[in-house]
């Protein structure tokens, strides 16, 4: 049993690669994931009205002090 389990491997070693799908569309629906990621991100950060204050200044106002 070992030895035919050995053959086979041999055989499937030694065998022409064929491309699979991995090996053909691989890339392809990598850099599709990739490309629908960016542009859903690019909408959300860009239309949903999300208003990025990185820097504080000029958005405090200190309120007036009361006399």
């Amino acid at each position: 049993l070992a030895r035919g389990i050995q053959h086979t491997a041999v055989r499937q070693a030694h065998r022409k690669h064929e491309p699979n799908f991995h090996d053909k569309y691989g890339n392809l629906v990598l850099l599709g994931g990739a490309a629908v990621f960016v542009s859903v991100w690019g909408y959300v950060l860009t239309q949903l009205g999300m208003e990025w204050g990185l820097s504080p200044v000029g958005r405090i106002t200190p309120r007036e002090w009361r006399e």
